[in-house]
């Protein structure tokens, strides 16, 4: 239940970084990498990592979740990042459709403008399909080209640098045209 009630309260702080400016300066961190391999999910700017954790374990806690709860909590979101980011050609199956794992995440990660704005559980699928934000072209295959922030393509590398990027005026350009493999039907 444990992981149930904060991957609903990830997914709503990751959803609303995407559309709140200074959650998205933040957020904008973790999109930066331009390749995927599974330490990205754990790369993040503290304070987006803060927030994560205000809407997806603070109102366990309130509720009084035992400490063996939230450790074994904690292993799980860890674990379940590395292999959301990982750069691993994983077949899932059936299990593809209900776990937010690799395949479909790698799409929240396009560098395509509000086209990435897909995909955003950590865990399960079920949140984004109730959003209307799943999404997937199994017959894409994703490059490191695809990865990124279009507009910034010369978003800061250095984490010292990532940490202030979301205080500076950084310079934004025209977001890269949407190849037609990825483009939304229906």
């Amino acid at each position: 239940m444990a992981i149930i009630a904060a991957d609903l309260g990830i997914t709503l702080v990751h959803y609303a970084s995407h559309r709140i400016g200074w959650l998205w300066r933040l957020h904008a961190v973790h999109h930066s990498v331009t390749r995927m391999y599974g330490f990205n999910g754990l790369m993040k700017h503290p304070l987006h990592q803060a927030a994560e954790a205000v809407g997806g374990v603070l109102p366990l806690l309130l509720l009084g979740m035992p400490m063996p709860v939230a450790a074994v909590l904690a292993f799980a979101i860890a674990i379940q990042l590395l292999l959301q980011h990982s750069n691993v050609d994983m077949r899932p199956g059936v299990l593809g459709r209900v776990m937010a794992w690799a395949p479909l995440h790698r799409f929240h990660h396009i560098r395509y403008g509000t086209a990435g704005d897909v995909n955003f559980g950590l865990f399960f699928t079920v949140w984004d399909h109730l959003l209307g934000t799943a999404f997937d072209a199994p017959g894409y295959r994703l490059r490191q080209r695809d990865l990124g922030i279009g507009s910034q393509p010369d978003y800061p590398q250095a984490y010292s640098a990532q940490l202030l990027a979301p205080f500076r005026a950084l310079p934004h350009g025209e977001v890269p045209e949407l190849p037609e493999g990825l483009r939304r039907r229906g």
